[in-house]
Parts: structure tokens; C-alpha cells; sequence
């Protein structure tokens, strides 16, 4: 298969109306990207690329781009963060980690914190976790009733919309591993003292509740994929094809939002710097 983005979403969207299979998705898809060396290439140029659109994006000042994470503990959000936006300066990408709410978040509505770090007009904003927590843990485990729970995946597309109309365009990935990488890469961060301040031991825990965790993807990706937020479910057993499509559909994304920089209503010339 070539690189070509469209091809590459075309492979990973969920179609808005349509079932996700989630179980049926491959967690590696080698076709994609099949060459190593070609797809860091290929990550390394979008990479620049993105810096140079998100400086576009910055000085029209018109629009923002949301990217949104979610994948089960090891997916890799923290090393897409890195492996995607690299090349961006620290003023053009915020990145959030929604962990659990504190004290203060927990006397407002769900969506209040989300709200509050969706990034300003010129910004890319990265989500790592999101608002889809409140039908993931918090349904896995019944932390809120579950007609509660029913109402949000209505209250969350609406609020994507909501979003949307108002010039934030979202970009929704699903980071899938299967249960055997999952495995893997939990026992590295035991086995490298180097990472063993990665390893939690709850993520055990929520290990052991596997297939209520991916049955609740699965209803949040048939619920709230949408024409105006799809989501795509990134086959992330392997860390640097991830990468590679993730970079590739954000770098498609924003060329095709094509931001320029603004016009200036008066003539270089006029102007000596002495």
C-alpha cells in the first residue's frame, strides 16, 4: 500500500453509523506502513511538516486542531505525544493528561475540565486520555449509574459538534493493542529499572477486567463516531507503524485545513531597520 493518508484513514476510520467490529480489527496490520526504515522516514517528515502548518495555524489565528488519545494502559499515548510532535515548538501544542478528577472537577459536570483545555484558535491541543473516560473507567467500573452513563454518549457528540461549528477541528484515535503486547510491555516496565517508575500496579488490576474495557470501547466507538468527530483505531502493537499513521493523518489533516499566514495591509518596503 502506498502512504497516502486517505488511504491510510480510510483503513482505521469507523464509519459514522456503522458497527466497529472492534475485535475484528487487526492490532498490527503490517500492510500498513510494512517497511520500518520507510515508515520513520515518512514519520520524521510529517513531523516537520506538522511544525510548519501548526505556524500557519498559529498566525491565522482562526482555527485549532483538537487530537484526542485514548488507548488502554501501555498503548502508547505518552510516546505518540512524542514521536508525533517533536519538531513543534512548546507555544503551538498544549498537551493534557486527564487523570482522575480532583475535588474541585468533581463539583462541576463531567465535560467541565475537557472544556477548559480544548486549545484556543491558532493551537493544537492533545488530549491524553479525555472526556471518554466518563464512559470507559467510570462504566467499567459502575462509578456512576448506568443511565447516567447512557446519556453521555448523546451529551459527548454534541458537544464534539458543538466544537466543531465553532472552528476546532477533531481528530479521534483509538490506540489498539492486543492483550499479549499489553502483557509484554507491563513486564518490561518490571524487568528495566529504568521504567519501573512507569508501572502501576493497578494497571494489574484493570488488566483483569480486559474484555469489560473492550466491550466499552467497542460501544463508544459504534456511539459517538460521528461525521464530525470519527474515530480511528490505530493498530499499535507496533510502536513506530503507529507513529508513522498517526503523523501521516494529522499532516493530512491540517494540509487539507490549509491555514496561510494573514495578509499585512502595509508594504515591507516602507520600513528601514537601521
Amino acid at each position: 500500500m502506498t502512504h497516502d493518508w486517505k488511504a491510510i484513514d480510510a483503513a482505521v476510520r469507523v464509519e459514522p453509523g456503522e458497527k466497529s467490529k472492534l475485535k475484528e480489527r487487526d492490532t498490527v496490520c503490517d500492510h500498513l506502513f510494512a517497511d520500518r526504515d520507510a515508515a520513520e522516514a515518512a514519520l520524521k517528515d510529517c513531523a516537520k511538516a506538522i511544525n510548519d502548518l501548526q505556524d500557519r495555524l498559529w498566525a491565522e489565528r482562526s482555527r485549532s486542531l483538537l487530537v484526542v488519545l485514548q488507548g488502554i494502559d501501555t498503548s502508547g499515548k505518552d510516546g505518540t505525544v512524542r514521536g508525533v510532535f517533536n519538531q513543534c515548538g512548546p507555544l503551538g501544542v498544549s498537551v493534557t493528561a486527564f487523570g482522575k478528577p480532583t475535588e474541585e472537577e468533581l463539583a462541576h459536570d463531567y465535560l467541565w475540565r475537557v472544556h477548559a483545555a480544548v486549545p484556543k484558535k491558532g493551537m493544537i491541543g492533545v488530549f491524553n486520555r479525555s472526556h471518554y473516560e466518563d464512559v470507559l473507567v467510570v462504566k467499567v467500573r459502575g462509578l456512576a449509574p448506568s443511565e447516567t452513563i447512557e446519556q453521555r454518549y448523546a451529551q459527548i457528540n454534541a458537544f464534539e459538534k458543538h466544537l466543531s461549528e465553532n472552528g476546532v477541528v477533531i481528530l479521534k484515535f483509538m490506540l489498539h493493542i492486543s492483550k499479549d503486547e499489553q502483557r509484554e510491555r507491563l513486564q518490561e516496565r518490571l524487568d528495566r529499572p529504568e521504567k519501573n517508575w512507569k508501572f502501576n500496579a493497578g494497571d494489574l488490576e484493570d488488566r483483569k477486567l480486559w474484555d469489560e474495557y473492550q466491550s466499552a470501547y467497542e460501544t463508544l466507538l459504534d456511539r459517538c463516531s460521528t461525521a464530525h468527530a470519527p474515530w480511528r483505531v490505530i493498530p499499535a502493537d507496533k510502536k513506530w507503524r503507529r507513529n508513522a499513521m498517526i503523523a501521516a493523518i494529522v499532516h493530512g489533516t491540517l494540509a487539507d485545513m490549509a491555514p496561510t499566514y494573514p495578509r499585512v495591509s502595509w508594504k515591507p518596503t516602507d520600513f528601514t531597520v537601521v
